[in-house]
């Protein structure tokens, strides 16, 4: 078999149930370890900026079905900002926390075991009431605590990260995953289970986004190293996995 062939099965092995391969194997849960964290801390001193409470949204009404209907790619945005109500719309649409115990939160994307592996990062361009930089998600409090990354050469590193697929958006979401939040649970399994949730939650925000006369495109083809060094990741314990920049529809 070819080098090139090798990595081709490699590949389709990836794709295949592999839950024979913790047969006998004690996971972290199994052995009492505590559960992990659910979000990164906000780093101290960092500024906050609360979101709209979901009880309080008044946007994103259209019907699933003409959401559905409508969604598309979108490559190409109109030069306006997004309102914070619309941020906070698509934050809770995509990582948004509809019951929390101790131990696991249950959201409004699916995700395997409820982990929840993501760590939702913003860079933020064109958005009422945040100040351009980057940002992360806090789910659990539903606010954003603002990283401590220089505004000059934002954008051009970033774009050159995403082999230039900003399109010119308002804020582009960027997703890192921290696997050990699901090898916890699930070992050596966990990676596909992973990158399944990665396409549920970016589905979600396919639709919220048409929902509000917005749209996205769902970003897989990135420099590994450029966008994990953009957002101050290991590559290791924390990767970035997918990206998606947000912008109002032309």
């Amino acid at each position: 078999m070819s080098e090139i062939d090798a990595r081709l099965a490699a590949g389709r092995r990836f794709l295949k149930a592999n839950w024979g391969d913790i047969d006998g194997v004690t996971s972290d849960q199994d052995k009492g370890v505590p559960v992990p964290a659910m979000e990164k801390p906000c780093p101290p001193g960092a500024a906050v900026v609360d979101l709209v409470p979901a009880d309080r949204l008044t946007v994103g009404t259209l019907s699933v079905r003409e959401a559905i209907a409508g969604r598309r790619s979108r490559r190409a945005f109109a030069p306006g900002n997004l309102t914070l109500e619309e941020l906070s719309y698509l934050l809770w649409a995509t990582q948004g926390v509809a019951n929390l115990t101790p131990k696991r939160s249950l959201r409004t994307s699916p995700s395997g075991g409820a982990r929840h592996p993501f760590e939702t990062s913003l860079a933020v361009f064109r958005v009422a009431g945040v100040e351009p930089g980057l940002w992360r998600y806090q789910p659990v409090e539903h606010r954003l605590c603002r990283l401590g990354r220089p505004l000059e050469g934002m954008a051009a590193e970033l774009d050159a990260a995403l082999f230039e697929q900003l399109f010119g958006c308002a804020v582009a979401f960027l997703w890192t995953a921290v696997p050990y939040r699901t090898e916890w649970r699930y070992h050596a399994v966990s990676h596909k289970v992973i990158l399944l949730d990665a396409g549920h939650l970016c589905q979600n925000l396919y639709l919220a986004a048409e929902s509000i006369g917005c749209g996205t495109c769902g970003l897989g083809a990135y420099d590994q190293q450029a966008l994990d060094r953009f957002l101050g990741v290991d590559g290791v314990e924390e990767m970035a996995v997918y990206a998606a920049p947000v912008g109002r529809r032309r």
